[in-house]
């Protein structure tokens, strides 16, 4: 093929992206309002296993909650629903993503609490299937990725609102090789999704007494999507006078947040996906590693409440499954119930995990045979949070420890 032949293919190759990135702005202005929870019996709550050690932490998490929940579940008001097939073997025996099969049992839930699952890579002998989170946040438009840090001791408390349906995730399987020399991928950024992450970050802080939200992007250097993103945040901002808002390029922000005189002076932050993928990270191995953060992906009609983490297969291929540390779907976990209306659950299931894996630490999880189980660390997890002292027990420990 000669230059004229791959220019004229890539044209066509992103004029199709182009349309179907355009018809997606036209269904986002016609979206719907939030569900209203209170209204909703029974609050069917998926389960779904996934990959690696995603089973081991599920079930595990599911015995938090039911435990958490069984008088709402004996009262018809809560409905816990197993769902299989969210596996890599049945994913590439099937060449989707999500079987369609999954997702309308997906779509028959309120929410859903998920292991990880494994993206295929090139080179890794599965088939080029698009990553499961991508599309489940694309099929049931989870356009916000909230996933909290909390070190109380040291006067962290950051929540990340990470725009989930955009940016270079909505079309990373879209890209082209335009020649064998030329690989061109593609950025999304629309004026609906950007007003509607950022404007959530903004609802939040002011819902929880919080002052400032921070924009992260690399506005100066990629002008056109970073800095619309940027635009709609100073628009945004004016519905919310009593809330202050500052921006920061991605760059200089990973160094900000290991920077212990700058930590405390952010609460509540707004990003593109991308930048989001990589802060939140950093920022969980501040809490203490990526086992112990959860994450929120959250729409209006649905929401998936997930570990942050892979699947871990190598723990799988070494038989060390059962050694997984629970704590970051435990999280997402207590993320559900306040979502979902249960936020004195929530609040408490929170602060027992902060207990137990950042100040008292009875038990440790090592990912080894030197460490407590999955089933032993969740054991502990509900010990702790029936404790009727448990929230002095926090307030005590955030004190001693700060």
């Amino acid at each position: 093929m000669d230059n004229t032949q791959a220019i004229d293919a890539a044209k066509e190759h992103f004029g199709t992206v182009l349309q179907q990135q355009l018809e997606r702005v036209e269904r986002l202005k016609e979206e719907g309002d939030w569900v209203d929870y209170s209204s909703v019996s029974p609050i069917v709550i998926g389960m779904l296993g996934g990959d690696g050690i995603g089973p081991t932490i599920s079930d595990e998490t599911q015995k938090v909650l039911e435990y958490l929940l069984r008088d709402e579940v004996a009262s018809g008001k809560v409905e816990f629903k197993v769902i299989d097939g969210l596996t890599i073997e049945n994913r590439a025996e099937k060449l989707q993503s999500i079987p369609d099969d999954v997702l309308a049992e997906i779509r028959q839930c309120h929410v859903t609490l998920k292991g990880p699952t494994h993206t295929p890579e090139q080179g890794d002998g599965w088939p080029n299937i698009e990553s499961a989170n991508v599309s489940m946040r694309k099929e049931l438009d989870l356009f916000a990725n909230v996933r909290p840090v909390r070190v109380p001791s040291q006067g962290i408390d950051w929540t990340f609102f990470r725009e989930n349906t955009e940016d270079m995730y909505a079309v990373g399987s879209q890209g082209i090789n335009v020649s064998d020399d030329l690989a061109i991928d593609f950025r999304v950024i629309t004026s609906q999704g950007a007003e509607r992450i950022i404007d959530a970050a903004f609802a939040h802080a002011q819902r929880t007494g919080r002052e400032r939200v921070t924009i992260v992007t690399k506005a100066n250097i990629v002008k056109t999507t970073d800095g619309k993103f940027l635009d709609i945040a100073r628009k945004v901002s004016e519905r919310y006078p009593g809330i202050e808002w500052d921006g920061w390029y991605i760059d200089i922000m990973t160094a900000a947040l290991i920077n212990p005189a700058r930590q405390k002076d952010f609460q509540v932050l707004a990003l593109p996906n991308l930048y989001g993928d990589i802060l939140t990270d950093e920022a969980a191995q501040i809490q203490g590693g990526v086992g112990t953060a959860g994450s929120a992906n959250i729409g209006k009609r649905y929401g998936m409440f997930e570990a942050i983490h892979g699947s871990a297969p190598r723990m799988v291929a070494t038989g060390r499954a059962q050694f997984a540390d629970p704590s970051s779907l435990v999280r997402a976990g207590a993320m559900m119930l306040e979502h979902i209306g249960f936020e004195d659950l929530g609040g408490k299931l929170h602060k027992a995990l902060d207990i137990c894996g950042q100040y008292e630490r009875k038990m440790v999880m090592t990912g080894r045979d030197t460490g407590v189980t999955s089933a032993e660390f969740g054991e502990y997890i509900m010990q702790t949070v029936e404790d009727p002292n448990v929230e002095a027990r926090w307030d005590e420990y955030v004190k001693v420890e700060g």
